[in-house]
């Protein structure tokens, strides 16, 4: 059972950072191997991030589930939740079920894919999901999803009839809110990194604002420059 201090359980839902089969939208410009790499860095940057909010059990939800001896070194000291389901909405839906059913009062559910994503979101979000008044909290990416989920409470109703990846996420996420009477507290609208145009984005605002975070991200693409 969770202790007092931490009542949510702030997972992260991630994918083996494996050659082909991660971050494919980004190649070009980036090679398969670096694309891979990258993912990996989205991944060292978010546990580093998760491991640093106060009040939240960090957890790992993972996929696929012979890759428990990969992120069993990659994530040291996290709870490890196997991912199940078809589809995202499926996969979110049953990871808030398991970080519910070790005991936490409220589930956070995040990707790596932000990785500028201040910390300070993160804090917010796990005020937000204890508050009384507060159902469901999201944080919108500018494309038209969320990189960011919590509950209190199980609502598979939530992912019914989504297009998952597509501009319409939020959209229709927040109208099953809506017809489920579910309260919802958005956090600040953030960029995910899932194009070319988003990659450069990001080079573009890292080198506009030094600094250690996110520090596996800044030290691949600060590689990747050299070898260019």
């Amino acid at each position: 059972m969770p202790s007092d201090e931490r009542r949510v359980g702030l997972a992260i839902m991630a994918k083996a950072p494996r050659v082909g089969a991660v971050k494919t939208r980004l190649c070009p410009p980036l090679r398969t191997p670096e694309a891979a790499e990258l993912a990996r860095c989205f991944l060292l940057d978010a546990v580093e991030q998760v491991r640093a909010v106060a009040g939240a059990e960090p957890i790992l939800a993972y996929t696929p589930t012979e890759a428990r001896g990969e992120f069993e070194e990659l994530t040291p000291g996290f709870a490890l939740i196997p991912q199940r389901g078809e589809d995202l909405g499926e996969r979110q839906e049953r990871l808030v079920e398991d970080v519910l059913g070790l005991g936490h009062e409220a589930a956070l559910v995040i990707g790596t894919d932000t990785p500028t994503l201040p910390r300070e979101c993160l804090d917010e979000a796990v005020g937000l999901v204890m508050a009384p008044e507060v159902d469901l909290v999201l944080g919108p990416t500018e494309d038209g999803g969320y990189y960011l989920l919590g509950l209190r409470a199980s609502c598979p109703g939530l992912f019914e009839d989504v297009p998952w990846s597509t501009p319409a996420v939020l959209s229709r996420t927040l109208e099953r809110a809506q017809r489920l009477g579910l309260r919802v507290a958005c956090l600040p609208t953030w960029f995910d990194v899932d194009t070319g145009a988003d990659l450069e984005r990001l080079r573009a605002g890292l080198e506009a604002a030094p600094g250690p975070f996110p520090r596996h991200t800044r030290e691949f693409l600060a590689r990747r420059i050299c070898s260019v």
